[in-house]
């Protein structure tokens, strides 16, 4: 069954979040840390001042309820999902899934310029947001493409697309290998490509400099990724404890993965986190780190990739193409790990345009 939903934060929580932000016990910093220790204090006492009493949840709420928000329960979870139907009835659909530490609020500024073409799903991933937490172990990104096919079948869609970036493109490629007669296309703006000596392809200079950044992450795994992965309920209690904690888990993805000439307002990325907070997600959602493995099923369908400058990684399409059907290649130049919320029009455009050529 899928039922109507509506976000209506109670206002305990609100005032909640308010108290602990205004009782916050912040530690000490030495003298010209920068950003040597991590996130300065400087600036998190900022964001969390404006989040105690410039920021204002109810506001974005309002708009946020003027989309379309749906839920169902898929193997025993709750799925939240926002649904906008194209004007053209015949349309193709498409499934955009967010990442890590993002949210379906990523697609914000792609819905009405996608929604032209496309008919547009835009899910909350099983233990993020208004999904609510998981209960259970197993959700790791195929598990979740299944649930996505699913949904998709309940919604009388029998042939659509997918895009997502992060851990939504690990999930739209899981979609595409396990409902290949449905899937008539991926579209992804995160693909990290792994060194391969026996791949025997004679790359250029650019492609061997990705590579040779992809080597220092396997070399040096981020302390954020290492904690998630391999403990995410002990990191999961300070989170879900410390709302400023929760601030500075997410800031620093924020502040280290996009590009400094399209950055995200603060406004944003607090909605961002406050939805992290007010639906106590943190473990749940770390917890995808965890039960996701490193490797699977290659994906057969028709691929579009858009490479950003300033993501964590940039593709390298040779290596790409010896395991994917590549179709589409977009390289920008602007534009970090959170695309989507940083060049939206460049990425609902590469959107649009693989799909509509994919299904010509």
């Amino acid at each position: 069954m899928i039922k109507p939903f509506r976000i209506d934060i109670p206002q305990a929580d609100l005032d909640d979040l308010a108290g602990r932000l205004s009782r916050t016990r912040w530690p000490n910093e030495v003298a010209d840390a920068g950003w040597d220790y991590g996130f300065p204090l400087t600036r998190l006492r900022e964001l969390a001042e404006y989040w105690r009493t410039g920021y204002d949840w109810r506001a974005h709420e309002a708009r946020l309820n003027e989309l379309p928000h749906l839920t169902t329960e898929i193997e025993g979870q709750r799925v939240h999902f926002v649904h906008v139907r194209s004007a053209n009835p015949d349309a193709l659909a498409l499934v955009l899934t967010h990442g890590w530490p993002g949210s379906f609020l990523e697609f914000l500024d792609m819905i009405e310029p996608l929604s032209r073409d496309f008919h547009l799903v835009v899910p909350s991933i099983p233990g993020y947001g208004f999904s609510g937490p998981t209960h259970e172990r197993g959700w790791d990104v195929v598990r979740i493409a299944r649930a996505w096919a699913e949904l998709m079948r309940r919604l009388g869609y029998e042939r659509y697309g997918a895009h997502g970036g992060d851990f939504g493109a690990g999930i739209s490629m899981a979609l595409g290998a396990v409902a290949p007669e449905q899937v008539v296309g991926v579209h992804v703006n995160y693909l990290p490509t792994r060194p391969d000596p026996d791949a025997g392809i004679a790359l250029s200079a650019t492609d061997e400099a990705r590579l040779d950044k992809v080597r220092r992450l396997m070399a040096n795994r981020p302390p954020y990724q290492a904690l998630q992965a391999l403990t995410p309920q002990t990191i999961g209690y300070a989170l879900t404890d410390s709302p400023v904690g929760q601030l500075a888990w997410i800031a620093e993805r924020f502040a280290q993965w996009t590009d400094p000439r399209s950055p995200i307002s603060d406004d944003r990325m607090l909605t961002d986190v406050s939805l992290y907070w007010l639906t106590a997600t943190a473990a749940s959602s770390a917890r995808l780190h965890r039960d996701t493995p490193r490797r699977s099923e290659p994906c057969a369908v028709p691929l579009g990739v858009a490479v950003f400058p300033h993501d964590i990684t940039q593709s390298v399409r040779p290596l790409a193409e010896r395991r994917y059907d590549v179709r589409h290649w977009s390289e920008f130049d602007r534009g970090g790990h959170f695309a989507a919320m940083e060049v939206p029009e460049l990425l609902a455009e590469d959107v649009r345009e693989f799909f509509l050529d994919v299904t010509r």
